[in-house]
C-alpha cells in the first residue's frame, strides 16, 4: 500500500479565495487610476495641440473626454482650468476631482489633480 501525503485541499481553496479577493479589489481600484490616466493623456494631447486651438475648444474637448471616460462631472465645469501664461510662454490645463470606491471592508475616496503643461 502506498502512503499518501497528508495535504488537504482546504489550503488550496483558501489560497484561491484570497487570490480572487485580491484580484477583485485590484480591478476595482485599478479602474479609478485607469480613468485618471486616460484623462491625463487627453489633457496632454490638448496641450500639444493648443497653439492652433482656442481655450473654448480645448475645454469642450476635455469635457467630452470626461463624459466619455466616465469620470465624475466635478472634473469638468468650474474645476477645469485652461490658462496661457506669457513668462514663460506655456499652456496649463488642470482640474481636481474625487472618486469614491465602495468595496466590502473597504470604502475610500481617491482625490486626483491631473495637470498638463506645454510650452507654446
Amino acid at each position: 500500500m502506498r502512503s499518501r501525503r497528508g495535504a488537504s485541499s482546504s489550503g488550496c481553496l483558501l489560497s484561491l479565495l484570497l487570490f480572487v479577493a485580491a484580484l477583485y479589489y485590484a480591478v476595482n481600484i485599478g479602474e479609478v487610476y485607469f480613468r485618471y490616466y486616460r484623462l491625463l493623456d487627453e489633457m496632454q494631447t490638448e496641450t500639444r495641440l493648443a497653439a492652433g486651438l482656442d481655450d473654448g475648444t480645448i475645454r469642450r474637448r476635455i469635457q467630452a473626454a470626461v463624459d466619455e471616460i466616465g469620470i465624475p462631472d466635478s472634473a469638468g465645469g468650474q474645476a477645469l482650468q485652461v490658462r496661457r501664461t506669457d513668462a514663460p510662454r506655456q499652456i496649463v490645463i488642470e482640474t481636481r476631482y474625487s472618486e469614491w470606491v465602495s468595496l466590502p471592508f473597504f470604502n475610500h475616496s481617491f482625490s486626483f489633480h491631473p495637470r498638463a503643461t506645454q510650452p507654446l
